[in-house]
Order: structure tokens, then sequence, then C-alpha cells
């Protein structure tokens, strides 16, 4: 008997935790007291204990918002949408005079029954636009099901938002853009699409926990991909890895002129965070110059954030020797070329297309098709392991190859790169940006050293992504 007694004890106390979570309906059922619209000018309506939004042509994006604003928070709701839409639910999010006349802005819990199946995303609504795609998370973009109600989950702790659908993660941001703001049902936009009218995206079951959020926040889960968007820092997870800035987002420090002792005098700008090559004409390494890290490095995944203007042309170098090209022109190594592929006239040049955006310029060709998006930020993600060589571009990867052996000696004998001796074969390099006459800014430039068989985040993502849709 008290055995019996003590395990019931021990089973009781075990859950004093999950029955103590204060939860506090935002939606009543009946009606939508405690919300007011803004944007645009579709329907809301409550329906059999629902709020259901109705698309209307010739609108903006329309937003059922909170009237509370909400910190720290653990937000949970169903929703279900029509397949022709797209929808999704403001975090921390605002509306004032200051901001384009009062235009909702924010973070968005993203709702996607498209093919591209985004549904978990986070969103920068008409701000910054994309924070965390679900390219980052592939294995977790089956988790939506399309015509069915789905539970959402959205944890907001201090700089940290994570979301789950269906009880899958899908989402890992570490951002502090906004520490407050209301919560929002969002119907989108369908401009003069008249057989996406009167299209419905409906949400219930809408309730958030304020209080202890921390104590009630989900365990850490490692195989989820997390993004940092805080500019030139490294969080916890990132520094736990292994990860280093190349760039401090303040100083010249570790930086100098691929041809010069010292950082340029000009050509390059400092300026809120981001290092710039000002624009000066076109030409290659006329200006300030190209710029190179002061140490070396042999085996490592480097991610660096770039803009480019329109037209512009520009690129990342590893294994880059700076005494081999002491003449005009930049200097010489490997490179992941960044360019406007629609403007600049070097698109059309090589062969079939090797001298394209997050291609091995001169020497292999990404994919016509790549995730990217001019005037907005990317990142490129170089990974070198031995003889082995990745191209990345937001999450998607472009290319690869194996250098320092007879199929790469061919290959470099037939590019511009034939009278470089051993080009690419050097165990170890500098790493590189490109002055090449065109503005283009860089940020949030990180370099992990790889060693023997550490896992990197792009292969456990990889391999996580298996592991969810084998199950």
């Amino acid at each position: 008997m008290k055995k019996f007694l003590s395990v019931m004890f021990v089973a009781i106390f075990s859950q004093l935790p999950l029955l103590a979570q204060e939860w506090t309906p935002l939606f009543n059922g009946k009606n939508l007291s405690g919300w007011t619209q803004r944007g645009g000018t579709a329907k809301y309506k409550v329906e059999n204990g629902t709020i259901v939004g109705y698309s209307k042509m010739n609108t903006d994006n329309s937003f059922l918002c909170t009237q509370k604003d909400y910190a720290d928070f653990i937000l949970e709701f169903e929703f279900k949408v029509d397949d022709a839409l797209n929808s999704g639910v403001q975090l921390r999010s605002h509306s004032t005079k200051s901001y384009q006349n009062g235009r909702v802005h924010g973070y968005q819990f993203e709702i996607d029954p498209a093919p591209r199946a985004w549904t978990g995303g986070i969103y920068d609504e008409a701000r910054r636009g994309w924070l965390y795609p679900m390219i980052k998370n592939t294995g977790a973009q089956k988790a939506f099901k399309n015509n069915q109600w789905n539970s959402a989950r959205v944890e907001a702790i201090g700089n940290r938002i994570r979301t789950w659908v269906n009880g899958i993660a899908c989402a890992d941001l570490i951002d502090e853009a906004d520490a407050s703001g209301f919560i929002a049902l969002q119907v989108h936009a369908i401009g003069k699409d008249q057989s996406k009218e009167g299209k419905t995206i409906a949400w219930r079951n809408i309730r958030i926990c304020t209080k202890d959020v921390a104590g009630y926040a989900t365990p850490e889960d490692q195989s989820t991909p997390q993004v940092n968007a805080v500019d030139n820092t490294l969080s916890a997870r990132e520094q736990a890895e292994g990860w280093k800035l190349l760039w401090d987002g303040k100083t010249t420090d570790g930086w100098r002129g691929a041809k010069l002792d010292g950082f340029p005098e000009k050509g390059w700008v400092i300026k809120d965070g981001e290092l710039i090559v000002q624009k000066s004409g076109g030409g290659e390494s006329t200006n300030g110059g190209d710029i190179v890290t002061t140490r070396k490095y042999r085996n490592f995944m480097l991610s660096v954030d770039f803009r480019i203007t329109n037209g512009a042309n520009s690129g990342i170098k590893y294994f880059v020797d700076p005494d081999m090209n002491k003449g005009e022109g930049s200097a010489i190594g490997c490179e992941f070329q960044i360019l406007d592929d629609e403007r600049h006239p070097d698109a059309q040049k090589g062969v079939k297309g090797n001298r394209k955006l997050a291609s091995l310029y001169d020497l292999i060709p990404a994919p016509e098709q790549k995730p990217f998006h001019i005037g907005v930020w990317n990142t490129a993600l170089v990974i070198v392991r031995g003889r082995h060589v990745e191209h990345w571009l937001n999450g998607v990867k472009m290319l690869e190859y194996n250098r320092n052996d007879q199929e790469w000696n061919a290959l470099v004998a037939y590019s511009k790169y034939r009278d470089w001796p051993n080009f690419g074969n050097a165990s170890e390099g500098h790493i590189l940006l490109q002055d090449h006459g065109d503005e283009v800014h860089f940020k949030n430039i990180k370099i992990l050293e790889l060693t023997g068989q550490q896992p990197n985040r792009v292969q456990r993502g990889e391999r996580e992504g298996q592991r969810r849709r084998q199950r």
C-alpha cells in the first residue's frame, strides 16, 4: 500500500508543472472582443467557435490584431487554410504612424499551403522579409497538412522565437528587432485575382501563456537548425560549435589589402555594421582593391551575407595566394561568384553559365534557378573538407566538386586559370572579398574551422530531414 501511494505521489507531482501552467484564451469563441482590424478590408467573422477570414480583391493585407501587446509568451492555436491562399499570424508586431503611415509590420508565423511548403517559417512582414525560410529546415516541411486543421505553437522568449507545426519543430530564430508587440491574424491580399475571392483561413483554440514561460519552454533540440539574425554576433550555439567572426562589424581587424600591408585607404567603407565596397566604374581591383584575411584557412565552413546593387559584380575567394598575381587585376583563388545575372554582361561569358551567381567562377556553373533576390540580403556558404568543396546559396546546395586530381586539373586547363601554376590545389590559403568596381555590401562573415569528422549544422540538418522523412 505504501509503495502504491508513493508511486501515485510521484506520478501526480510530476504533472504539477503542466497543471499549473496558466493559459489565457485570446478568443472567446463567440465574438471578436479584444481584437481590432488594421490594414486591408477583408472580412473576419465568428462561425461555429472559429474566427474565419475571407479573402477580398483589391485590398491590402488585412490583420485582425489583439488590443494588447505581448512580450515573452507561449502561443498555441489551430488553423485551416484554403489551398489557394497564403496567410500568417503576426507576433510582436506594430502599427505606428511613423512607419509607413501605420502599416502593420513585424514577425510572422508563416501559413503556406503552396507546394513551396514554408508553413512554420518566420517572415518579417513589411520590413526585412524572410528571416527563417523553411529551406533552413527541409525535414519539417511536411509537418503541415493541407485541407485539415493544423496545430501551431510559438515560443517567443527573450530574443529567441521557436515554432512548431503539428508537434514538429520548424523554426529557431535569434533576433532582437522587437521585444514586444501585438498578435494578429492575417488575410493575405489577392490583388485582382477573382478566382481567390471569398476563400477562407480559419483559426480556433487560440490561447497564450505569459507567466513563467521560460519554465514551460520546450527542451532544447539541437537538430533544429538555428538562424542568428543579430548582425555580426555569435549565438550561444554558434560559439559552442566553434564558429568565429571573421569581421567584427566595426573595425578592419583581421583584414588587409590583397596587395597591401594594411587595409585600403579608399574604396571600402564600414557603415551601420556593413562592410561596403564602393562603386568605382566596374573595373577589377582598380579602386581600393581586394581585401583578404590576415591569416590562412585550410578546412572550414565560411558563411557570408551579401547584398548586391543592380548590375553588380563581386566575389568571395578562397585558397587565395596574394603573391601569385602582383600585376593588375584581382588576386588569384577559387571564387564563389557574386553577380547580377540579369544585368551584368559577364553572365553571358564563360562556358555554360560558369560565370553566373554562385558558380565556381569560370569553372563550374551553378543551376540557372537559384533562391536569390537582388537588393536584399543573401547568404553564401562555402564548405571545404580536404579536396571536397561545396557552394551553398540561401540554404540550397548549388554545386560541389573535388580538386587536386586529374579531372580537376583538366578542368583548370580549359579555364582562364590555366596559366597559374597548381591553381586551386593549395592545402590552405587566404579568404578574399573582391573589389570589382561595383557597390556590394557584406556582413555576418563567420567561419567554422573543421577538423576530422567534426559535424556541421548543414549535415545535421540533412540527416535530421532524412530521419523525419523516414518516420
